[in-house]
């Protein structure tokens, strides 16, 4: 079985993030889209909420599976039997971030690959935490999340 695990707070999910996530069907058998808990970080939406939208944006994806997890992704990686670590860029700066952590996670556990996809071009832009300060200010987010998040706006 082909498993990756695609981390994120996903507060909230945006279309990138599911931009990246289709695209990356045909490359696993499942992806477990794992939202990580971290009681220090202050969120917008509940865990609750942000698990909810996830299962509504791919509720018609049998090979996605939703979870949370607290701790380090690579050892939920391991608990899980994932041996792929999913990962979205949208420019040179998440790339820089993005290669620092997979080879910090390859450290950690020399048998998990990191595959890092660049979003598509339209997306690019988009990030959570701007769609959550146009949200925050009160500020039109229908273009850059899921339509399925909108209900908890």
């Amino acid at each position: 079985m082909r498993r990756a695990v695609f981390p994120g707070s996903f507060d909230p999910i945006t279309l990138g993030h599911e931009n990246i996530i289709r695209r990356a069907l045909s490359m696993f058998d499942e992806i477990v889209l794992a939202v990580g808990v971290n009681t220090s970080k202050k969120t917008r939406f509940t865990l609750d909420q942000r698990l909810e939208m996830l299962n509504l944006v791919f509720q018609d994806v049998a090979q996605v599976r939703i979870e949370s997890y607290q701790g380090l992704t690579v050892n939920f990686c391991d608990e899980i039997d994932a041996s792929w670590m999913l990962r979205g860029v949208r420019n040179g700066g998440d790339f820089e971030y993005e290669r620092t952590i997979a080879q910090m996670s390859k450290r950690l556990n020399s048998s998990l690959e990191t595959v890092i996809l660049f979003t598509d071009p339209e997306y690019a832009a988009i990030s959570s935490s701007v769609v959550r300060d146009i949200l925050s200010n009160g500020g039109d987010i229908s273009e850059f999340v899921p339509q399925a998040v909108l209900k908890f706006v």
